[in-house]
């Protein structure tokens, strides 16, 4: 792991990097150290992910609400104030937010399964 010494983070200075979803469109602001990114991710309305993601991650909604759709089939619910823990490869999953999302991403070298 690496040593991250006391460091504060003014969202508004990290640029806005945009990526197309299936639908809608998210945008991320990262920052990385060594093993572990830190985002700010915003999906707009009607976004829905164009994969299923693998990785892991320790997902808390800021604002707004979103569903993650498990390649089960299972939907899970998250609304502000709620956050999610999974390991890397224990799930298949993508998001969809019907009016739009804010969320803290935490993710990295630490969820390796």
């Amino acid at each position: 792991m690496t040593k991250i010494p006391f460091t504060t983070i003014d969202w508004a200075a990290i640029e806005k990097t945009e990526y197309k979803g299936e639908t809608g469109t998210s945008y991320w602001q990262t920052l990385q150290f060594g093993g572990l990114r830190v985002r700010i991710v915003e999906y707009s309305e009607g976004y829905l992910a164009d994969h299923w993601c693998e990785k892991g991650h320790v997902v808390h909604c800021l604002e707004g609400e979103f569903l993650t759709e498990l390649k089960t089939g299972e939907k899970i619910s998250l609304s502000k104030g709620k956050s999610y823990v999974v390991s890397d490869e224990l799930s298949s999953h993508r998001s969809f937010s019907k009016s739009g999302v804010k969320l803290l991403i935490v993710d990295g070298d630490f969820l390796k399964a």
